[in-house]
């Protein structure tokens, strides 16, 4: 079969007819590749890069229901502005992640207004987030990238990779931060920070009305820092000895919420969490027992204003914090359905 040329300059324009032809219309892949004189894998790609290029953005609709007593719970414990539990269904952590991801993009469409700045973190959690942003949803908000990139970890969950993403679904401009997250020693990221560029998007960060913060635990096994050759296993494991329970914006916490005094965390590039403090609304979104404590400090810092969580976390998140910090240290996460008791 003979297939179209087609120019650079077409090429969206394709990928937009055939997305049409498959999604709108309902035509098969066969009768799109008849239409548009193309073979049947041409059209296959053309619809993967389609999704993968956001021209077509699918959004389940997953049954959301919230947990307004623990809602109120964490509020009062931590003086947060505002609390999101989601009602947990299923044990399959996935699912749960892109509801509360749903949940969280949900509130963020009621708060956002013309003319403001965002900024943002990588992560999965975030990234779950902005994937869930309805795609006609327009308020016209620049987003400032928050943290340097991790360019050998996922790359879709990179912080640059999601600046992009909502900057698109928000109708905003994007400012990137053309920087490693960490760099090779503490004088390096300085030098990094006053670099023209650099700063002009850590000024847009720091102004910003709205921050998507992700929380990381300590598993070697599922840190970007170890996947992006940041970090060893080894050295997460010694940082974790030394009391180290997890991170935010890149940067690692103890469990009463002080930054760890280690100096990798000398070595980031991006906002620091004194920075953050001064961001009118600062919204965490992290879900698992296995988060529990990293979410217990991060909490602790007095950075967030908003939690998104599911149940089976806050429950755990409020046992531990009426514990000795001592005993939260040394805490194992109890089971799903233990902490459902």
């Amino acid at each position: 079969m003979h297939e179209t040329t087609v120019t650079e300059d077409s090429h969206q324009e394709l990928l937009a007819r055939t997305a049409a032809l498959y999604y709108e219309q309902e035509m098969t892949q066969n009768e799109i590749a008849d239409r548009l004189g193309l073979s049947r894998v041409k059209v296959y790609r053309l619809l993967k890069e389609a999704r993968e290029e956001q021209v077509v953005q699918i959004v389940i609709n997953w049954p959301i229901s919230r947990v307004p007593a623990l809602e109120d719970d964490l509020k009062r414990s931590f003086g947060l502005g505002q609390a999101l539990v989601l009602q947990s269904g299923q044990n399959d952590v996935t699912p749960g992640l892109r509801r509360l991801g749903q949940l969280s993009a949900r509130y963020l469409e009621d708060i956002l207004e013309d003319g403001m700045t965002m900024t943002v973190c990588l992560g999965r959690s975030t990234f779950e987030v902005v994937n869930a942003i309805r795609p006609g949803f327009r308020a016209h908000v620049n987003v400032a990238q928050a943290i340097g990139s991790l360019p050998f970890a996922t790359p879709e969950l990179d912080s640059a990779a999601l600046a992009r993403q909502l900057a698109h679904k928000l109708g905003g401009q994007v400012l990137y931060l053309s920087s490693p997250l960490v760099a090779d020693n503490p004088e390096a990221a300085t030098v990094l920070r006053s670099q023209r560029a650099i700063e002009r998007t850590l000024l847009a960060a720091r102004a910003a009305s709205v921050a998507l913060l992700g929380i990381g635990n300590m598993d070697p096994a599922t840190s970007g820092f170890v996947k992006a050759g940041s970090l060893t296993a080894e050295a997460m494991a010694q940082l974790a000895a030394e009391g180290a329970i997890g991170d935010m914006a890149g940067q690692f916490i103890t469990v009463d919420g002080k930054l760890h005094p280690c100096s990798y965390n000398q070595r980031v590039v991006g906002l620091r969490h004194d920075e953050l403090r001064h961001i009118p609304n600062t919204i965490a979104v992290a879900m698992g027992l296995d988060k529990a404590r990293a979410i217990l400090g991060a909490l602790r810092t007095k950075i967030i204003n908003v939690l998104c969580t599911d149940d089976q976390s806050a429950r755990e998140v409020l046992r531990l914090n009426e514990l000795p910090t001592g005993l939260v240290a040394a805490s194992t996460p109890r089971s799903p359905s233990a902490a459902l008791a």
